[in-house]
């Protein structure tokens, strides 16, 4: 399995998790006061980009870049 699959299905994997996980944990933000509730929802919603960053650069690692003469 190259590193492409192993990505996808980690990233999919991963984000489903974190979505499950926020999903449940803002049943106690619910009630907080609204900007309470708006930091929640911004950092949750912001902080999944950074493992999926560095998923993305990891399964890039070892591949041609484009336009390199050993494409094609």
């Amino acid at each position: 399995m190259n590193r492409l699959a192993i990505a996808i299905l980690l990233g999919l994997s991963g984000l489903l998790l974190y979505v499950v996980a926020v999903v449940a944990l803002a049943d106690f933000v619910i009630g907080l006061h609204w900007t309470v509730q708006a930091l929640y929802y911004l950092v949750t919603g912001l902080v999944w980009a950074i493992p999926i960053s560095w998923l993305m650069r990891w399964a890039a690692r070892g591949r041609a870049p484009a336009g390199d003469a050993r494409e094609g």
